[in-house]
């Protein structure tokens, strides 16, 4: 471990544990006062940076730097598709999925936001409770995992610098200040946000899970109950963080995505599944066509607090997650070019999640037009039990509750055990090997944040949640600009020095006269190697001669920026030259 990193962090998580436990009596009206504070203080700095992110993502994709492959020009992918768009999901998204997949679109059709100027429980809420929920659940909150992700990838594997947050503010800040007390203030700023991001997502899967139990008239859940239910889960997750990312982890995560596909399926094909399919494809238009207005939306009139109960905290949610998943993501993004790797984050899970909210959200939507038994005096949702009212108009509905827990139950798993393991690399400088016994602390203290979230909040307890994530989300936010910022420099030097391949023709060709022309030539796609261009190995920057062609590399330059020495004639890069290497200053 590295002490500079793992002793700051847990002195303040430890202290901010002690000061809930402490002030246990009071603690859930100061979580909604601090709440609303940054709400109303900050929210639209979260509303900014997001929509920033997702500008940054599609540069990165669109522009030459997708070419720019994350490790050596030769390397393939160490995952295939399948097991990467799983690992990649179920850590990314996790229990929120099932926890708001019921309850999110079926609160903004009932109570939908005032800025919106639609009247609740009507054809158009519908719609736009959708959108909404795709809008916060869509490009925007990847493209939070992107800049992390990639940027953690970019300077790992093609850079070979430590898998650490710190690492990405090396271009701007300089290698002498990574390794001194900024880079550790990074490190510890990550990891405390990530503890407290994942430790929310946890304490919703305690509730859910809790909540499915008592549906079932199993069991009267109480403070030992949720103790005891996060002890148990929390064991399970030590031991598969035990066992490594390339044994447990994507084991889980199959299993884990097969058990989802399962309970979306069944409800998809029992329930009224043409309705749904119609759904779906007018969902994924209707973000598109929403997306701009709500993008930057901070509702400043507005005094229902939508905003900063939903859009605001999603968006320091998945902030405070970044750290989590942007490190898991470049771990299994080994080989893959910048292009790949961000349309493959923004578009599949987007993709995958628009399906999994339209099957449920549609769903119970539908059976409250219906029915009007999924929603509570007053309009109130029941955030914890709507998935468990769904389910119970569907055959076999003990069953599928029971599959639904259990659903949950690996969501938790997962998400407890890759955090544990992220945050034990970032505690340890970036080490990808570490000691068993600190990542079963890491695991452990995940679930006691938790269980204390939990226990403290009292009733209010999915306000102290989200306050957790909110809160520490802010300082890792200025580290995410900082980093974008940092990225692009260090993006633009690779572009610089880059090759470009040149096809040259050793025959003379004919200018369709019937007269012989000089030896043709022209520039390949730029691209990073010869083998992104379909040519064999290079050697000493030139392929092998094929059919009368050879390729060779040319790096393409201004004149100013390169300085030649009159005397040998040999060429280097200008110090007045954007070519010049951010890594070396």
């Amino acid at each position: 471990m590295q002490k500079p990193v793992f002793v700051p962090a847990s002195l303040v998580i430890l202290a901010m544990i002690a000061f809930a436990v402490v002030y246990s009596g009071t603690a859930s009206d100061a979580f909604k006062r601090l709440n609303t504070a940054i709400t109303d203080g900050v929210g639209w700095w979260y509303v900014l940076v997001a929509t920033g992110f997702v500008v940054f993502a599609l540069y990165c994709a669109f522009s030459r730097v997708g070419n720019i492959k994350l490790g050596g020009d030769d390397e393939t992918p160490e995952f295939g598709l399948p097991s990467w768009f799983a690992m990649l999901f179920s850590a990314g998204m996790g229990i929120g999925l099932v926890f708001y997949g019921v309850a999110e679109p079926l609160t903004h059709y009932v109570n939908p936001p005032e800025a919106g100027g639609v009247a609740g429980s009507t054809d158009a809420a519908a719609n736009q409770a959708m959108q909404l929920t795709l809008f916060h659940w869509g490009l925007h909150a990847w493209a939070i995992y992107v800049v992390v992700g990639l940027g953690l990838a970019y300077m790992t594997y093609r850079r070979r610098r430590p898998l650490s947050i710190r690492w990405l503010l090396e271009p701007l800040l300089g290698r002498k200040r990574i390794e001194g007390p900024i880079g550790h203030t990074i490190d510890v700023v990550a990891v405390v946000g990530t503890v407290f991001g994942i430790a929310t997502s946890l304490g919703f899967g305690v509730q859910q899970i809790s909540a499915g139990f008592e549906y079932l008239g199993w069991v009267e859940p109480n403070n030992w109950f949720v103790i005891g239910l996060i002890a148990v889960v929390t064991g399970l997750a030590t031991f598969s963080v035990i066992s490594g990312v390339t044994r447990g982890l994507r084991w889980l995560s199959n299993i884990n995505m097969g058990l989802a596909a399962g309970l979306a399926l069944f409800v998809l094909l029992l329930g009224p599944t043409v309705f749904l399919m119609q759904a779906w494809v007018q969902n994924l238009g209707g973000y598109v066509q929403a997306m701009p207005q709500l993008m930057l939306r901070t509702s400043p009139f507005a005094e229902d607090g939508w905003a900063g109960a939903w859009t605001i905290f999603y968006w320091a949610w998945w902030m405070s997650w970044a750290p989590f998943v942007g490190m898991f993501i470049a771990r299994i993004s080994r080989g893959r070019t910048i292009r790949e790797f961000v349309l493959g984050v923004l578009l599949a899970p987007t993709f995958i999640g628009s399906l999994w909210f339209t099957i449920f959200g549609d769903s119970g939507i539908l059976r409250q037009r219906n029915d009007g038994d999924m929603v509570g005096a007053g309009g109130s949702v029941d955030t914890n039990t709507t998935l468990f009212q769904l389910l119970d108009g569907l055959p076999v509905a003990t069953l599928t509750s029971l599959f639904a827990i259990a659903v949950v139950v690996f969501f938790f798993v997962t998400s407890c055990d890759s955090g544990s393991l992220v945050i034990d690399n970032l505690s340890s400088g970036g080490t990808l090997e570490t000691p068993k016994v600190s990542r079963t602390y890491w695991a452990v203290l995940l679930g006691i944040v938790a269980a204390v979230l939990l226990l403290v909040g009292g009733s209010g307890s999915l306000t102290a949640l989200q306050t957790a994530s909110i809160a520490t989300a802010a300082p890792f936010s200025i580290i995410m600009v900082l980093a974008c910022v940092s990225m692009l420099k260090a993006f633009r030097y690779d572009l610089a020095t880059t090759p470009r391949y040149l096809r040259v023709s050793t025959r003379a060709a004919s200018d369709g006269a019937g007269d012989v022309s000089e030896p043709s030539h022209h520039l390949l796609d730029g691209g990073v190697s010869a083998t992104f261009a379909g040519l064999p190995p290079a050697t000493r920057g030139e392929a092998a001669d094929s059919n009368g062609h050879f390729v060779v590399a040319v790096n393409e330059l201004p004149s100013h920026a390169v300085d030649v020495d009159p005397d040998t004639g040999a060429m280097q890069y200008s110090q007045e030259s954007h070519a010049r290497d951010p890594l070396r200053e």
